[in-house]
């Protein structure tokens, strides 16, 4: 282990060599950045050795951006001035704006663009893309548009028949779908990567099946099961079926508050929650009933029953 002095005089170091290159490779007063902010923010929580070796580990990092910038300056170029493209997930497209109600969840690496409106309770999950340029996308309360899905319109198609995109409420679309310029009326289900191309319409309570692929202008009707390639009726739904894409779109509900809580976290907090979670990770629940043994769990750690509807259940008992 290092001696404290020695961490001490080596940090003073190499913020010195920091301060003197940033000189040389800045024309402007320094101005605080996001990571130091960050690392301020830290530093009440650690303790004095943690503290120093955090700090240390900041400033060498910065030493070695300043260096890469006053290196970039001698050479004559300015490559390090160049910004990055931040993620939208929001975009406008000319006048046209997307409409997401205050309820519903829009993951942070989603892309909802132009003219598209995302009604109470919805959720558009990670990588999903929801491009309104060219026509509208209208999504009702309580559906689901789960990961990397891509919905689309048709300004027109061959007939000059107009293509917006439609979608009622409590819908579930699966993972990797595509979906363009069509209709699903409420409480319908799309299977994952199945591709519902242009004028398709799927009534309520229709299925299309996982892989399916619905060729244009086919109507799917009211509680038949639809799959294959191209797509053709298989059977019709049972109860047990219907009454599941009622319970998918609700239990996608509740999870997507659960994401949207933990995607509004601060970072200070995301950090203590982790500390807390590696606390607490070698907790055997029967172990210490044998004992005894009584242990409280951090709220913080406590997720919703409606999230884990077999804890309810097992308390129930």
């Amino acid at each position: 282990m290092l001696d404290s002095g020695v961490l001490t005089s080596l940090y003073l170091f190499v913020r010195g060599v920091k301060d003197l290159v940033f000189i040389q490779s800045s024309s402007g007063p320094a101005t605080p950045s996001a990571e130091k902010r960050r690392s301020e923010s830290l530093l009440p929580i650690m303790g004095t050795l943690g503290k120093v070796i955090y700090t240390v580990g900041f400033w060498i990092r910065e030493t070695g951006q300043a260096i890469d910038r006053l290196g970039c300056r001698l050479q004559g170029n300015y490559y390090f001035q160049e910004q990055l493209s931040r993620h939208r997930t929001l975009m406008n497209i000319f006048d046209k704006m997307p409409n997401v109600h205050k309820d519903a969840f829009v993951a942070p690496s989603a892309s909802v663009l132009g003219d598209v409106e995302v009604g109470q309770g919805s959720s558009i999950w990670y990588g999903c893309v929801l491009r309104g340029d060219v026509n509208h996308i209208r999504i009702g309360s309580g559906t689901n548009i789960q990961d990397n899905s891509l919905i689309h319109v048709a300004k027109s198609n061959l007939s000059g028949k107009v293509l917006p995109t439609y979608i009622g409420d409590n819908v579930t679309v699966g993972h990797s779908a595509v979906l363009h310029g069509c209709t699903v009326q409420d409480e319908s289900f799309v299977g994952m990567g199945a591709v519902l191309l242009d004028g398709v319409v799927v009534e309520k309570n229709g299925m299309v099946a996982a892989g399916a692929l619905v060729r244009q202008n086919t109507t799917i009707p009211c509680g038949e099961v639809w799959g294959g390639n191209p797509a053709k009726f298989l059977r019709k739904l049972t109860e047990e079926e219907l009454a599941f894409i009622s319970q998918s779109a609700s239990n996608y509900k509740n999870l997507a508050q659960v994401h949207a809580a933990e995607n509004a976290k601060p970072f200070d907090e995301i950090e203590f929650e982790k500390a807390l979670r590696k606390k607490f990770a070698r907790r055997d629940e029967e172990y210490d009933s044998m004992l005894g043994v009584v242990r409280e769990v951090p709220p913080e750690l406590i997720l919703p029953d409606n999230i884990l509807p077999e804890k309810s259940l097992k308390e129930s008992r």
